[in-house]
């Protein structure tokens, strides 16, 4: 293996997770560490739009310390995009241009930090580059709170927002259950294709405060089976707790949200805007006759970095360096992944998923992990996302206030 001298990029796609910053640092950590062979570090103003642009910050002038305290900063830090490049047979027009900013640049490292869309964007770029014969080592970086990346056992961002919802649902819970008043409430969760994050609701019942019934968009979604079962809750509760992905869809393959707003208009005849949660609680104050809330986490999950799994932190951050150690050892077209050991206690180790296997692809919760009724996860469900959501966060503290990282973002 030629020891591969020059400048490395990376860059955030899609949407914002807690801990996408903990690959961040992760990356430029690690590249700092290896001046012989990375000259200079550079970030991507907007993902890969910053590179079609030629608009990169210089990160190499950042303060050390400010990088160490993005593992406690949510949301994207260089910015984040999302763009799909066109396949070089239909248009390579994008592709020439990557190509001619990385060689302006020097950049002999590529490093893009995102989902099912931006492992595609690697994959692109890394046939390209290698057809124009430009040395570049390319490698994805895992991140989505969807948790449906193919190929890795989970992704950095779900354990995160699993925390999140189960510890906002079990505290809910506790408000809910302090009245004598029958209630319904329904908790909308993130994921348009796989229910992994409503799932993870019921991590919230391993301290006797979960949601009782839990929908996903692996199981047809029916009206009536829902009506049911709150009924059959409520007979034995005043509340019933609901919670659904918001890509739950019916039999015929229509998003509920889609279906419930066609039936709903306002006095102009307009279709009723809202989100899952609050169209099933009408739906359920209309059925029961009981008081209903409709919850939507909405960003909130996403972004609650005060209440990030440490682990998940520390994975991110792991995965970050562990590109950049596998790109100076001459790997190239993958993406970072983890791959989970069997038994107690919880062990991951590190593996290199080829970007052809991973890109584009989606990862739904399997059908054995949902009960046989469609209305909750199994235990092995549990026992898979549990030991995601340990750890304590890697925030630090100014006035009670959380201290996040303050890039100068110096244009290079």
């Amino acid at each position: 293996m030629t020891k591969l001298i020059g400048n490395l990029v990376f860059g955030q796609s899609g949407g914002p997770t807690s801990v996408i910053n903990s690959s961040a640092a992760g990356v430029f950590l690690e590249a700092l560490d290896h001046p012989e062979l990375i000259q200079n570090i550079y970030g991507m103003r907007h993902g890969i739009e910053g590179v079609l642009r030629d608009e990169l910050y210089d990160i190499g002038r950042e303060d050390r310390q400010e990088l160490e305290y993005l593992t406690g900063t949510p949301s994207s830090i260089l910015g984040t995009c999302r763009y799909k490049i066109a396949s070089p047979e239909v248009d390579d027009t994008d592709l020439r241009r990557i190509h001619e900013v990385l060689a302006k640049r020097n950049i002999r490292y590529f490093f893009y930090n995102g989902g099912n869309d931006s492992m595609d964007t690697c994959m692109k770029v890394e046939r390209y580059l290698k057809a124009q014969e430009y040395e570049c080592r390319v490698i994805g970086i895992p991140k989505t709170i969807d948790n449906d990346l193919f190929g890795t056992d989970h992704c950095p961002g779900f354990g995160s927002s699993a925390r999140y919802l189960a510890t906002a649902i079990s505290e809910v819970w506790q408000d809910a259950h302090s009245y004598s008043t029958p209630m319904a409430i329904v908790f909308e969760c993130m994921g348009r294709h796989a229910g992994w994050l409503a799932g993870a609701s019921a991590l919230a019942g391993v301290i006797g405060h979960g949601p009782d019934l839990i929908y996903l968009p692996e199981v047809p979604f029916d009206f009536d089976q829902m009506h049911e079962d709150a009924r059959q809750v409520l007979k034995k509760k005043n509340v019933v707790m609901i919670s659904v992905s918001e890509g739950i869809m019916t039999a015929d393959g229509t998003l509920v949200a889609e279906q419930l707003s066609s039936r709903a208009t306002d006095s102009f005849g307009h279709k009723q805007l809202g989100g899952v949660a609050a169209l099933l609680a009408d739906e359920l104050a209309d059925e029961l006759g009981v008081k209903v809330r409709g919850i939507e986490f909405s960003l909130l999950q996403r972004c609650a970095a005060h209440a990030a799994s440490g682990r998940d932190i520390e994975e991110a951050l792991l995965a970050g360096r562990s590109g950049v150690k596998a790109a100076l050892d001459g790997v190239s077209g993958v993406m970072i992944g983890f791959k989970r050991a069997e038994g107690e206690p919880y062990r991951c180790e590190i593996i290199h998923v080829p970007l052809a296997e991973t890109a584009n692809k989606e990862k739904v919760v399997p059908r054995a992990w949902i009960n046989e009724a469609g209305n909750y996860v199994t235990q092995d469900f549990i026992d898979y996302a549990l030991p995601l959501i340990e750890g304590e966060p890697h925030q630090k503290h100014e006035n009670g206030l959380p201290r996040f990282a303050r890039l100068k973002k110096i244009r290079v």
